[in-house]
């Protein structure tokens, strides 16, 4: 059995990794004393709660920025990567899910292997395309116009006032929270419980070979316990 390295995460897409999800987990501590102040005290007062959330929030708007020039105008493949094709849809989703849900906890391989032009699995792809193309903008928005109530006051109320704009803030900053839960419990499905997470560090990620089949690498099993049998003929047959 061998190993080879694949350079997964660019500089660029490490800081920007780290630094949004600082950012993330400052929002959340923060929203939680706003939110609820008679029940959480983290920060000195409520005003540096205000204060720390409103920071973090530009700053994690400004990430987003960053993430979204490097993908669509340097790399060049940002619908390559995060938007789900055919393939993804009317198979991938399903066997993916099969993987997380059983196969992972029998041993199996996972199905999908991870390459500079393809890191994301279905799941992962159809989740990612919600998160940064959907929810992330609208919670940005929305904690736009919240920094912003006076001089926004005439399109607020437009909009359907202060409340609304606080519940759907609110309910956008929960879902978030759900994925960033989500998301960490996932990134230790690996070979080791670390082995999502380096590189996301080094850039690096190291993928086991196992032999060749027709000229092909045989897939990796990026499994806890080795095993043979129906696990090694699903690796052979898989994607």
């Amino acid at each position: 059995m061998s190993t080879k390295k694949i350079y997964l995460q660019p500089v660029p897409v490490r800081i920007w990794h780290w630094l949004n999800a600082l950012g993330i987990i400052t929002l959340a501590l923060t929203g939680a004393q706003i939110r609820y102040p008679e029940y959480v005290s983290m920060f000195a007062t409520y005003r540096t709660a205000i204060t720390l959330h409103n920071v973090a929030g530009i700053v994690v708007a400004l990430s987003f920025s960053i993430w979204f020039f490097y993908y669509k105008v340097i790399a060049g493949n940002l619908a390559n990567i995060y938007v789900p094709k055919k393939d993804d849809l009317t198979t991938g989703l399903f066997r993916q899910a099969v993987f997380y849900l059983l196969a992972y906890f029998c041993g199996a391989p996972n199905p999908h292997h991870a390459k500079p032009d393809d890191k994301f699995n279905p799941l992962q792809k159809s989740a990612y395309l919600a998160v940064m193309f959907v929810i992330m903008p609208l919670v940005s928005l929305t904690g736009i116009f919240l920094m912003n109530v006076e001089p926004m006051r005439d399109l607020l109320f437009m909009l359907g006032g202060l409340k609304l704009l606080v519940g759907l803030h609110f309910l956008l900053a929960c879902t978030l929270c759900a994925f960033l839960f989500t998301h960490v419990y996932l990134a230790t499905l690996g070979k080791t419980s670390l082995a999502y997470v380096k590189p996301m560090w080094t850039g690096w990620e190291v993928e086991e070979e196992h032999g060749h089949e027709e000229g092909h690498v045989q897939d990796s099993v990026p499994a806890r316990t080795a095993f043979t049998g129906a696990a090694t003929a699903h690796a052979k047959t898989g994607s």
